[in-house]
């Protein structure tokens, strides 16, 4: 059954930091190529994150060539400045040393992320448009959808807000390759709270999540067979 088409498809290349909105690219078994393949970590081990340094939300990252299965393109950074850095290079370095401030270790996983990379939930979070117009109704402002760090936005035939979370152990074919199995809700934490164009945080937006919608909004899935995806692709429920 036709379900929709994709309307967004967002990869993360560094872990809190924005990502990057892209027309196509592949679903690995960890979820969209590259996602969270960038991270950084304490002195114990544990990724920092918007967490504890908000102003990670203000840096963009981006593969600057195709994708390829044995190395990453070029990963560059876009800093608030709108300064463009490389990641790796002494400059680069130096931003992230006054950013964290905080001893890290940057860490790279393989395009293969045997087996998930930085990646600490289900493959891939996806929601709705349907959803996104209903809860900015619920909350009485325009939602910015990079709060939610979705990988995929779907646009609905039939618009019925958060209809994603009825598709509960169904699976969804993607194109003519991928298939997802919809696994849970996605529960939400403080950084929703945390506005990607400034920072500032707002705790309103999650009291309305918690209020209204039980602290759920967008829906996880994983990865059951994969290949690559475009914008503009049916989605399919499978029976």
């Amino acid at each position: 059954m036709l379900v929709g088409s994709i309307q967004e498809i967002t990869r993360y290349p560094v872990k809190s930091f924005t990502g990057e909105q892209v027309q196509k690219t592949q679903v690995m078994d960890y979820g969209v190529y590259g996602d969270r393949s960038h991270a950084f970590k304490d002195k114990q081990g544990k990724f920092i994150t918007i967490t504890q340094v908000p102003e990670m939300v203000r840096y963009q990252a981006f593969f600057s060539g195709p994708e390829a299965l044995n190395a990453y393109p070029e990963l560059k950074v876009k800093a608030p400045t709108g300064k463009v850095l490389t990641w790796g290079e002494s400059a680069f370095r130096e931003e992230m040393d006054q950013l964290l401030k905080r001893e890290a270790e940057a860490v790279v996983y393989p395009p293969s992320h045997i087996p998930f990379g930085a990646i600490e939930e289900e493959n891939i979070l996806l929601v709705s448009d349907a959803s996104i117009g209903e809860l900015t109704r619920l909350w009485g402002n325009e939602v910015d959808g990079r709060r939610f760090r979705h990988n995929l936005v779907l646009s609905l035939v039939n618009k019925t807000p958060f209809l994603e979370e009825s598709w509960f152990g169904s699976r969804i074919i993607i194109g003519d390759e991928v298939e997802l199995e919809i696994k849970r809700h996605c529960e939400r934490c403080m950084i929703i709270t945390v506005d990607p164009s400034d920072s500032h945080r707002d705790p309103s937006l999650l009291k309305t999540v918690v209020k209204e919608r039980n602290n759920h909004f967008g829906v996880y899935a994983s990865v059951l067979r994969t290949g690559e995806i475009r914008l503009g692709d049916s989605v399919f429920l499978k029976d």
